[in-house]
């Protein structure tokens, strides 16, 4: 009897032993491997199915929306894969732990293992950020500052309105590209939404931006002086004779000076004098205060006995004014001030 007992016994555990090895290859119930059930399938078949239900379908053209213009991501360019002989590495390793006779056990009684094994998916490195940057390159609306446009003829200011610009979100479009590349679920076309882009000045800025403002008009002699882009003050000047003309732009008050030094530009006009440096005094034709705005170029004051050139075309380019005129400006006028010469 005891004999009897000791063959069955071994007939049971060599069947059982027998079984166990005809299922090496084969993945314990219950275990999923990227949210695919293939429990009870060999190695292979569980490879193959992996692959058409969790890889294949990442493999897919993305769309990317703007109001313009659409973007294709392709499938070819994507270049998705997965790690799926890694994770059926793991699912077989966690169907095949513990003793056979475990393993038999489990699988006469139809018990599940329960597992769940992510899939890695990978795609073609930079392709994204590539995508992201062109995309907000196309759909980038640079915003417009408030600006201050004077009249050509020098009569006055015009304001010029603020716009406001526009962008995409392109850290939040990265994110939606990568979950559509991540998980199928994911719709493959996504809509692009702007962000606006405020200036930096705005026309409520514009005065504060500009406290002092010179508009220098040549053909009526007239200096044009703007607190807060509002008129305050006009004073009559000389400007450069023909051949000598006040150079026409837009600058800026480079430096001031208190009863300046004249140094004489070296210029043929010049004379003897050309390259010299003048100190203040009855030979120096600048009186009171100097403020350059074009390097050479500047506004001074000039003895009462010149103040007949006043109002016409008459010094080697510079702006003339009356000593008490260009005392008055140098006062209101710091360096930095805008100074345009229609």
């Amino acid at each position: 009897m005891l004999l009897a007992c000791v063959a069955l016994a071994a007939l049971l555990v060599g069947g059982a032993a027998l079984y166990d090895s005809t299922r090496a290859d084969r993945l314990a119930q219950g275990i999923r491997v990227g949210g695919v059930d293939v429990g009870g399938l060999d190695v292979a078949a569980a490879k193959r199915l992996v692959h058409d239900r969790a890889v294949a379908p990442r493999q897919r053209t993305l769309r990317v929306h703007t109001r313009a213009k659409t973007f294709v991501l392709t499938a070819a360019q994507l270049r998705v894969r997965a790690d799926v002989d890694d994770a059926l590495d793991s699912a077989l390793a966690d169907s095949r732990r513990g003793w056979f006779g475990t393993r038999v056990l489990r699988d006469v009684r139809s018990r599940k293992v329960r597992r769940s094994i992510p899939l890695t998916t990978r795609y073609a490195r930079g392709v994204l950020p590539r995508l992201v940057a062109e995309i907000a390159a196309f759909t980038y609306v640079a915003p417009v500052d408030a600006a201050v446009a004077p009249d050509p003829g020098g009569d006055g200011l015009e304001r010029v309105a603020s716009r406001v610009g526009s962008r995409i979100g392109t850290a939040a479009l990265h994110r939606s590209l990568e979950r559509a590349v991540q998980n199928r679920s994911r719709p493959a076309d996504i809509h692009v939404t702007s962000l606006a882009v405020a200036p930096k000045v705005t026309a409520e800025d514009l005065a504060e931006k500009y406290p002092a403002y010179i508009v220098i008009d040549r053909k009526d002699h007239v200096l044009r002086f703007y607190e807060n882009l509002e008129p305050l003050r006009s004073w009559p000047i000389a400007v450069g004779r023909a051949g000598l003309e006040t150079p026409a732009g837009l600058y800026d008050i480079q430096w001031k000076e208190t009863n300046p030094k004249w140094r004489v530009p070296n210029s043929e006009w010049a004379g003897d004098l050309a390259g010299k440096t003048i100190p203040p005094g009855p030979d120096n034709p600048i009186k009171a205060r100097w403020m350059a705005f074009n390097g050479g170029a500047g506004i001074h004051g000039i003895d009462p006995s010149a103040y007949s050139s006043i109002g016409t075309d008459a010094s080697h380019g510079c702006v003339r004014m009356r000593i008490p005129d260009v005392i008055s400006l140098y006062a209101r006028a710091p360096v930095g001030t805008p100074v345009f010469v229609a």
